[in-house]
């Protein structure tokens, strides 16, 4: 499996997850209540999973591989990705900002949450069609073999040196629950035998 594959791969756990926050937000524009659970549950995913790991690989291997093979950061695709991954962190972090001050009563600010909220998911989905269909088909046209296993190899190292032993079984799990809370495709399950370092495969919600 090719790095590009795995990063593809958790691009659909992440879409998942973002289907989810569309219905939170969409529910909490049209009643007026934030349900807190699954909000906090959706931004330790996004923050987590999403970033510290899905980010990480690309920000701290492949970019700086890519940038090596003669890929501009200030006139290339790496520095637009950098500068979007930069934007979805201000709106995860506005997410939890607002969802902590509806649990202590606030309640008006529901209202922020769903902005950043769509302006996230409408960020976050742009920015995935751009690296699965431009910027992952020159990857793999600009690596060498070599170069793709010691990717999967550094991809490896982040998965269990910064992100820890058993996280992302953590994190799929959460959103294996939030698909089947909000009736939307599975795409991710902490059981079962996985595909790629991440252990992703197909599940059926219900």
């Amino acid at each position: 499996m090719r790095p590009t594959e795995i990063l593809m791969q958790e691009h659909r756990v992440i879409e998942q997850v973002l289907d989810c926050l569309e219905i939170m937000a969409r529910r909490a524009e049209a009643g007026g209540k934030l349900d807190i659970e699954s909000a906090n549950q959706a931004i330790d995913f996004f923050s987590h999973f999403a970033d510290k790991c899905h980010h990480g690989k690309e920000e701290d291997c492949l970019f700086p591989l890519l940038e090596e093979k003669g890929f501009s950061r200030e006139q290339g695709p790496t520095g637009v990705m950098l500068h979007e991954h930069e934007e979805g962190r201000s709106h995860v972090r506005g997410m939890a900002k607002a969802t902590s001050a509806v649990a202590t009563g606030d309640s008006a600010a529901t209202t922020d949450f769903v902005s950043h909220a769509k302006a996230f998911i409408r960020l976050l989905r742009e920015h995935i069609l751009k690296e699965d269909h431009c910027l992952f088909q020159m990857t793999d046209q600009a690596l060498s073999e070599e170069d793709q296993l010691n990717l999967l190899e550094s991809f490896a190292n982040v998965e269990h040196d910064e992100i820890g032993p058993g996280t992302l079984e953590k994190y799929l799990a959460i959103a294996t629950e939030l698909a089947k809370r909000f009736r939307v495709t599975c795409q991710a399950s902490n059981s079962g035998a996985g595909i790629g370092c991440c252990g992703h495969h197909e599940c059926t919600s219900s």
